[in-house]
Formats: structure tokens, sequence, C-alpha cells
């Protein structure tokens, strides 16, 4: 069986590259750690909100790298003078990935109850008519 390219469609010219932010969305994320939503809060505002108990501000980082929203959790070695008799949050670091469309960008950031909230918005494309000169061979 032959896959079909996106790009391979003769009237989709110059997506190639949204094929491959297809195939990298895929790839990211898929494990379930921390848990996670993306919830639409109006028409051109989204929300994504990681369950990160346990984490203080100073173990998140937000980066957004060549249009890809990174959120990584890294835990402190405060830790290390508590003995456990049953450990059931989990404490591990993650690495947790979202691919950005062109025109939406990250408006804030914010921690509550042990959850993090990135709110993300999506600029209002504007119309461009452009008209191409015909000229004579």
């Amino acid at each position: 069986m032959t896959k079909t390219a996106l790009g391979a469609t003769p009237f989709l010219l110059g997506f190639e590259q949204l094929e491959r932010m297809i195939e990298q969305a895929a790839k990211s994320g898929t494990e379930g750690y921390p848990p996670f939503n993306i919830e639409q809060v109006s028409e051109r505002a989204y929300r994504i909100t990681l369950a990160v108990a346990g984490f203080a501000e100073d173990d998140l980082s937000i980066t957004i790298e060549d249009r890809k929203l990174v959120v990584r959790g890294r835990h402190s070695d405060r830790d290390e003078d508590r003995v456990y008799l049953h450990r059931g949050i989990a404490g591990r670091q993650f690495m947790k990935s979202f691919v950005l469309a062109d025109g939406v960008d990250v408006t804030g950031a914010r921690t509550e109850n042990g959850l993090l909230h990135i709110d993300l918005e999506r600029a209002v494309a504007e119309t461009v008519v452009q008209t191409i000169e015909i000229t004579k061979a």
C-alpha cells in the first residue's frame, strides 16, 4: 500500500511543512505524564492546562522552539532527606511539547492549585488580495 503524501496533491503547493508538523505532533507528547487538557476559551483563544502538583514555579520552564511550545518540569533535590514508606505522587521530570500553528502566540502562563495554565491566542488572519500582472512574451 502506498502512503499518499499531503504534498503530493497538485492543488496544495508548498504544504510540505504542514505534513512534517503533523508527523512531529503525532510523535511528541505520546507519554501520558503529566496529564493535560486543551480547551477552547473563545473563538480565537485556547488554554493548555497541565497537572503539575508538587512542582514549584522554579521547577517549570516554558519555551517556544521553532513553533513548538515546550513545557519542562524538573524536580529539585529538596526531598533528599525524606524517607518515604509509600510514594504515590509522581515526581519525575517531564517534557511535553505542542506544535503551534502560524499566528498562534502564547499570551501568558500561571500556576493555580497544582495546575499550570498556558493561554494561547490565534491572531485574526488578514485577507490579502493580490493582482498579478500578465505580460506578453
